[in-house]
């Protein structure tokens, strides 16, 4: 079913509008956008097409998004299994620069520790002089 003209036009002021005063769309912004979006018969997948076009012109933040990157990073950097601490601050320091310092840095710790025990990779730390990082994130 196609969505008429105006409907989609509202629907990407809405969008916008829920951007307007921090460039950033976080995770309970975006599921309000697709609420709406569904509301007014407009697809999800449609919906997050539109939300990345218009975050992509205005130069928009979409959290989801910058934590991915995030992701991906630490996935090629667990590629045998494990991250260091080198690269886990590079990590957050690449999902710090994706969403424009918008996550406080512990919260941002918190997720990708998170991110790192639900994909299985471990931490590498410990040994003779290091230190408990990861254990204390």
């Amino acid at each position: 079913m196609a969505v008429s003209e105006n409907i989609q036009n509202q629907f990407v002021e809405f969008i916008t509008l829920q951007a307007f005063d921090d460039q950033y769309i976080d995770r309970q912004e975006e599921k309000r956008i697709l609420e709406v979006g569904i509301k007014n018969g407009i697809s999800v997948e449609e919906s997050l097409s539109l939300i990345r076009q218009i975050a992509s012109q205005k130069g928009l933040v979409v959290e989801r998004d910058a934590e991915e990157r995030a992701k991906e990073y630490l996935e090629t950097a667990a590629s045998d299994g494990k991250v260091d601490k080198k690269e886990f601050e590079k990590a957050v320091t690449l999902l710090k620069n994706a969403s424009k310092g918008k996550i406080p840095e512990d919260e941002m710790k918190q997720r990708l520790k998170k991110m790192m025990e639900d994909n299985g990779w471990k931490a590498k730390e410990g040994g003779l002089f290091g230190t408990k990082w990861y254990s204390a994130i």
